[in-house]
């Protein structure tokens, strides 16, 4: 096969249908007697006569009809009017009807004009004796109100004809007549012919918008009154021209020729030998000639002429069915009538019939009748002769299409459809409520991927959203309002009791129909999400209050929707749980303005025996408040674990690191950190269960799984690395003795898959277009069977929690007003409430008593403890230190009340600083606040003058503990590194 169609890289450019049919008639000025207008009404309403001619073929955008019934009426409605097209039906008296068309020209050179009258032989005569220069088409009434809408689309279609061919590739069909009668007659015809097939193929848009913009790619009607406009039009559209359908005799050369459509058939055949032509003429030995050329031929004076026209369209232009012909007998052996039937059918197209079609491009003009034009325009290259043998035809064609579903269905909210749901619709919604805030995240991530061409971005690794079907928030509201639900879940307090009720609840019989549909598409396990209105929301912070449940998706289809309703219901009665009502009025919102949609998701993964999980989770955010150089804040930061991403959201040990430096982990810098500081168990869905239970606890469906348990495993190996004792050294990969931690580093430092690069990507695009710091789930899946790798985006939102946008502005900050002023700090928001400190004496510290003041600082931490206060912790040297000639050598558990540790400098005691290295997990899991200062060597300010000043709780000579009676303000800028504690009961100056 020719390398032009290598499908993995080939990316299908949308088609911009709302760019389409840009110019309209939208307001017609007609002019005519007041019996004219009368007649052409029946009952004399023109707007609603055109009005339901639009509505009945689903047309939007009806023009109004100013009708006027004399020339001085007509002047008058062009200067006050906007004027689109002028129809002037010649019978107006007070002056020459030409004249009038002649005077509106010459001001108006913009406005189509368009002569509209009964024919007779006397009414003939008399526009042959006129100079029509000025008229842009004449048309014959005759009696059928439809020739209106005929007329205004054909002016549309010239109008917009050349942007819409030469951008898009619409299709095009000329129409050759000089006989005003005819053409008059065919226009209607031909136009609801069009129509009708547009409306069969608008069903392969994915949602309502989807489906009427697909309107406006329908096939154009290019009228040709003369040979030269015909052959102009022919060359210009010649290569999106579906056919034509041409008389026989008309003006060539300003002079009749009778045979001038035979000689138009004879350049079009020429050109192409299969292009399709109906030769219609009232001389009937004309029929000779088309047999010749092997075109058809309809004679003029048939009772049956408009449906041979008809049948010519619907057999001949791509128009109705795809239908496999027998080349030999051309009886049809197989039909399609959509882009799922044709995919269907590919494989049952017989050698003969598939060559046939091929080298006639039947399957790429039939696709660009139906508006499928990126797909067409791969389909019109292909050449049997560029592949070994037909099957290879056979397979790229059914690959193309499948491709094509599969791009068409990314970034597009489908509305639901059981009839048409498929395994190539990503994103769908059921029902006509809000999505509810994660699901709006989730979307604009799916359009964020489609609009910056992720998909395939990055080598053998496919970006995608998981498959997630919304129900949206209609649906709540159904299901609350027929079971009667409101009054209880809102006055009830007990959360097991509420989803007691919510279980023996109804979901509607539509709810449960669409629900065994979706099972029947997506069989891997499912994801139940929450997605309320506030949830993710650009300004509310409700990310993680409700519930989220796994379902293993297994067992026989009853089990399965069984499982599926259950764990809705259960993330409804979550709304109304005590912790979600408490956040509610904390946040200031009413519980009872609160609706509910679901996310129903594909959960990321693969299969490992009794086991589904995924390779890596993680969450990403833009901006790191505890960067250690070389890293900055808008560097971001990864927390990334093996198996279900529910351990990191839940505070589990993870891996955290910057995307910009993933080959720089803390928690990998020496032997003791990674025994300490790496995951220890993972989370996978257990698939042996066939029940859900439902549970206030949203993770019972969870197994918790050992790593030392997980070395059979096939992906593990991959995320692993082990521990040799003898040489305490971590070795890459599994080996036989040692215990096996998880590292990444085959990922992170041997770029077995390029994480890092990608979510830097991502986190930077994301922020880009939030136009804020944001916050990503991702999560990865190795296919341990076939090794494709897929990356799923599960979610974006903004970071809008006030006090992680501080903005501290340190010129303002008044240093006399200040305790501690510090530019390297790491953390980042206000911490409220604290008015204890406990420092050690810069003027009494003596480095030999460090074990000594470690233990005094544990007796205080445990009354903090006890006592649920948070305290200041200051001291010089390095926190953690194993060597108490570096700091004070405290453990975690000994200062795990402090919210904000300092370290400071001393003039006879300078010890490079530790960043908080030693306790890294700590801080970033309990963001908890490293501050950095030395003023002694002008970095930052420590006025512990005035501490030693201060009345203390506690005192034994090396450490203090102070309580203020008031709390101070600190506030930590953690873009900035810029961190401020306040004296109590002032102001710092830096949020002013």
């Amino acid at each position: 096969m020719s390398n032009k169609f290598d499908l993995e890289h080939y990316f299908f450019q949308d088609t911009s249908f709302d760019n389409l049919m840009k110019r309209r008639i939208q307001h017609v000025l007609l002019i005519c007697s007041t019996y004219d207008a009368f007649i052409m009404e029946e009952d004399g309403r023109i707007n609603e006569t055109i009005f339901q001619e639009y509505v009945s073929l689903n047309l939007r955008y009806p023009p109004a009809f100013v009708q006027v019934h004399s020339a001085s009426q007509a002047y008058a409605a062009l200067e006050n009017e906007k004027i689109d097209l002028v129809i002037n039906m010649l019978s107006i008296s007070d002056e020459d009807p030409f004249e009038v068309t002649r005077v509106i020209k010459r001001k108006y050179r913009h406005i189509p004009i368009v002569v509209l009258t009964p024919f007779s032989k006397e009414v003939s005569q008399r526009l042959s004796d006129q100079d029509m220069s000025d008229v842009d088409y004449v048309f014959s009434w005759l009696g059928n109100p439809s020739i209106l809408l005929a007329i205004i689309k054909l002016i549309e279609d010239k109008m917009n004809t050349h942007y819409d061919v030469r951008q898009v590739g619409v299709q095009c069909i000329l129409l050759v007549e000089d006989s005003v009668r005819y053409y008059s007659s065919y226009l209607p015809s031909m136009y609801r012919i069009i129509f009708e097939q547009s409306q069969a193929f608008m069903t392969e848009g994915l949602n309502e918008h989807q489906m009427m913009l697909r309107l406006r790619g329908r096939p154009k009607i290019l009228l040709a009154t003369n040979f030269e406009q015909a052959i102009s039009l022919y060359e210009m559209y010649k290569n999106n021209m579906l056919g034509m359908i041409s008389d026989v005799s008309f003006n060539r050369g300003n002079a009749k020729d009778k045979f001038a459509g035979i000689k138009l058939c004879q350049i079009v055949k020429s050109n192409d030998p299969y292009f399709p032509i109906l030769l219609q003429s009232s001389d009937r030995s004309n029929e000779r000639f088309a047999k010749e050329m092997k075109v058809k031929f309809a004679h003029k004076y048939s009772k049956t002429l408009l449906h041979e026209l008809t049948d010519f369209i619907r057999e001949y232009l791509a128009f109705g069915d795809f239908k496999i012909l027998d080349p030999e007998e051309l009886t049809e052996i197989g039909r399609a009538k959509d882009l799922q039937g044709l995919q269907d059918l590919i494989y049952q197209i017989p050698d003969m019939e598939l060559k046939y079609h091929i080298d006639r491009n039947h399957f790429s003009k039939w696709l660009r009748a139906r508006a499928l034009f990126s797909l067409a325009h791969l389909f019109r290259q292909v050449d049997s002769r560029d592949f070994k043998n037909l099957d290879g035809v056979r397979n790229f064609l059914y690959d193309a299409i499948v491709r094509y579903r599969s791009d068409r269905g990314r970034g597009v909210i489908a509305k639901f459809d059981r009839e048409k749901y498929n395994e190539y619709i990503i994103f769908s919604r059921v029902g006509e409520g809000s999505l509810g805030g994660k699901a709006r995240g989730l979307a604009f991530v799916d359009n964020i991927i489609k609009r910056h061409n992720l998909i395939f971005k990055f080598p053998q690794i496919e970006l995608t959203i998981p498959k997630t079907v919304v129900l949206t928030t209609e649906v709540f509201s159904e299901f609350m309002e027929s079971n009667g639900l409101y009054d209880f879940a809102l006055s009830c307090t007990n959360d097991s009791e509420i989803l007691e009720r919510f279980l023996e609840a109804k979901l509607s019989e539509e709810t449960c129909i669409d629900l065994n549909k979706i099972l029947q598409v997506i069989t891997k396990p499912l994801a139940v999400r929450s997605s309320s209105l506030l949830e993710d929301s650009h300004y509310q912070p409700f990310a993680g209050i409700y519930s989220t449940y796994m379902i293993p998706n297994t067992g026989n289809d009853i089990v399965r929707q069984q499982m599926l309703v259950q764990s809705i219901k259960s993330v409804y009665a979550s709304v109304y749980y005590q912790a979600s009502k408490a956040y509610m009025a904390a946040t200031s919102n009413v519980i009872d303005e609160e609706k509910m949609a679901i996310v129903l998701q594909e959960v990321c993964g693969s299969q490992e025996g009794d086991y589904f999980f995924p390779f890596m989770s993680g969450v990403a955010r833009s901006v790191n408040f505890y960067p250690i150089a070389p890293e900055k804040a808008e560097d971001g930061v990864v927390n990334l674990a093996f198996g279900l991403g529910k351990t990191i959201v839940d505070g589990g040990i993870s891996l955290r690191f910057s995307p910009k430096y993933p080959n720089k982990i803390i928690q990998l810098s020496t032997t003791e950190m990674v025994m300490r500081d790496t995951q220890k168990e993972f989370l996978a869905i257990d698939l042996t269960k066939e029940t859900f239970t439902p549970m206030v606890d949203d993770s019972a469906q969870l197994v918790r799984i050992r790593t030392r348990d997980a070395v059979d495993l096939k992906t593990f190996r991959h995320a692993a690395s082990t521990y040799v004792y003898q040489d305490d050294r971590i070795v890459d990969g599994i080996h036989d003795n040692g215990l096996k931690v998880i590292t990444f580093n085959k990922v992170l430092q041997n770029n077995m898959f390029p994480l890092a690069k990608m979510v830097d990507e991502i986190l930077k695009i994301g922020a880009r277009e939030m136009g804020k710091s944001v916050e990503i789930e991702f999560a990865v899946n190795l296919n341990p069977e076939t090794g494709q790798k897929t990356f799923n985006l599960l979610q974006i939102r903004p970071i809008v929690d006030n006090k992680e946008n501080l903005d501290v502005k340190e010129e303002n900050v008044q240093k006399h007003n200040c305790l501690v002023i510090s530019n390297a700090a790491l953390g980042n928001g206000v911490y409220e409430q604290i008015r204890d400190l406990v420092y050690v004496n810069p003027e009494t510290f003596d480095a030999s008593k460090s074990e000594e003041i470690a233990l005094t600082i544990d007796t205080i931490n445990k009354q903090m403890v006890a006592n649920k206060r948070n305290y200041v912790l200051i001291g010089p040297g390095r926190w953690g230190s194993s060597d108490p000639w570096l700091g004070i050598p405290v453990k975690w558990s000994q200062i795990s009340a402090a919210k904000v540790i300092v370290e400071a400098g001393m003039q006879n005691y300078q010890i490079e600083p530790s960043q908080g290295t030693h306790f890294f997990q700590n801080l970033t899991s309990f963001r908890v606040s490293y501050f950095t200062v030395n003023h002694f060597i002008n970095q930052g300010y420590y006025d512990y003058w005035f501490l030693n000043e201060q009345k203390a709780l506690f005192d034994d000579g090396l450490v203090r503990h102070i309580q203020f009676p008031t709390v101070m303000e600190i506030l930590v800028d953690g873009k900035k590194n810029l961190g401020v504690i306040s004296m109590p009961g002032m102001k710092s100056g830096g949020m002013e």
